[in-house]
């Protein structure tokens, strides 16, 4: 019996020949993640733990992209326990304002995560790096002090399940919807402690932002992680990024084991919207028509690439924010930013009466940048819309791709880009 990419990883960093859903190993890890809500507990564990040195200063990434810039004294008190920590023991992937970008964009873009990797991030859309072919997953932060002190983690080998998108696309239709469409189906635990292998053309023709946007989206339907084998055009995304290190190029062998194989015809899938309180309440856009809205967040660790601005600045060419709207872009990272000043986009945002911030997921936690009010409602391209997520307890979060949301925008109301995008 083969392995899939999944298995094939694990084994890897276990220093196995093999190794079978529900093993319990130890791994070695090739980095291990923080952010500012999470670094300063792993750094309190780490000491308390008597630790003087980290395993490695260069497997280690500090991000500090929550309340970034800091939004209050709590918050500059959270940074300066990382700064002084990554000062101390000399940590070489620390990143602060001006540099800092949404960490699940950031740490691809920078090459700081390849194809083969294990990566384990004190914060659950870890499993972002999944569209490179990492095995990449959230966990703890104490879990995380730990391989802070000795580079490995414990972990269970999940069961995997293949989900293959088949058929030609929609029009405006992105890797958001085919993640809303299929947590809508599997419901949030239909994939619980389990891989989501994400394959088949569609998926082939996909570029790497909406694979990202899947994969870090994998964690809504309970995986464990969510994975893709690397082809041909993650490995030219790949180029200039690898800093000399040699990415692992894995596959899932033909005669692997899955726990289930779901097939999805996309044809039939039209752009989403993912209602609260979950991202499971899933129906198309178009039935929403009559909800209204006070905001619109574009960006975050899932929607917030230079292709899904691309797309929403097409959306907003020659329309204006709607009056009763705050629209709010957030680029992912400083090199997005930059190419999005330089493309034009920036002005085309501006010129439609949105505010354009620097990098930081802000409002998707309802940290800042955005927190909503009692009874307000927002379209977000975030991840998440529990109870509270963007702010009070009686808000709402309505989720979507950012076709939708920078309709939504323009009509003050769920809306369908066809509905305002220029002919």
């Amino acid at each position: 019996m083969g392995m899939t990419i999944t298995e094939k990883i694990l084994a890897d960093h276990a220093k196995a020949k093999k190794l079978a859903p529900g093993e319990f190993f130890m791994a070695t890890v090739d980095l291990a993640l923080a952010n500012d809500i999470t670094a300063p507990l792993a750094i309190e564990a780490f000491e308390k733990a008597g630790a003087t040195a980290v395993f490695d200063r260069a497997k280690i990434a500090l991000v500090p992209d929550h309340f970034q810039p800091a939004k209050d004294i709590a918050a500059a008190g959270q940074l300066k326990s990382m700064r002084e920590f990554a000062r101390k023991h000399k940590i070489a992937h620390f990143f602060e304002c001006g540099r800092v970008g949404i960490e699940h964009a950031l740490l691809p873009e920078q090459g700081l995560v390849l194809p083969g990797d294990l990566v384990i991030g004190a914060d659950s859309h870890t499993c972002t790096y999944g569209a490179m072919g990492a095995f990449s997953t959230g966990v703890g932060s104490s879990d995380l002090a730990a391989a802070l002190i000795t580079g490995e983690c414990w972990l269970r080998v999940p069961e995997t399940i293949r989900v293959e998108f088949k058929g030609e696309l929609n029009k405006w239709v992105s890797g958001k919807d085919l993640i809303l469409f299929l947590i809508g189906r599997i419901g949030v635990e239909g994939a619980r402690y389990q891989t989501l292998e994400f394959a088949g053309p569609v998926i082939s023709a996909l570029p790497m932002s909406d694979r990202f946007t899947m994969c870090n989206m994998a964690v809504e339907a309970g995986a464990k992680n969510g994975i893709m084998v690397p082809d041909d055009k993650a490995k030219n995304w790949l180029k200039g990024r690898t800093h000399g290190r040699k990415p692992k190029f894995l596959t899932s062998d033909q005669d692997a084991a899955y726990a289930d194989k779901i097939p999805i015809d996309v044809s039939p899938i039209v752009p989403m919207v993912a209602l609260p309180p979950s991202p499971s309440n899933v129906k198309p856009a178009a039935e929403c028509s009559s909800i209204e809205i006070d905001q619109v967040v574009i960006g975050s660790c899932t929607n917030g690439w230079i292709e899904d601005l691309r797309i929403a600045a097409k959306v907003m060419a020659n329309n204006k924010v709607h009056s009763n709207v705050r629209m709010i872009v957030i680029p992912a990272t400083p090199i997005i930013q930059r190419q999005a000043i330089r493309e034009g986009l920036v002005d085309i945002f501006i010129n439609a009466g949105a505010a354009v911030s620097t990098p930081t997921c802000g409002p998707c936690l309802g940290g800042h940048m955005g927190v909503l009010a009692e009874g307000e409602r927002a379209v977000a391209t975030t991840n998440r819309n529990f109870v509270g997520r963007m702010g009070h307890p009686r808000s709402e979060v309505y989720l979507a791709g950012p076709a939708v949301a920078a309709a939504s925008a323009v009509k003050g109301r769920i809306a369908t880009p066809d509905e305002v995008a220029k002919k």
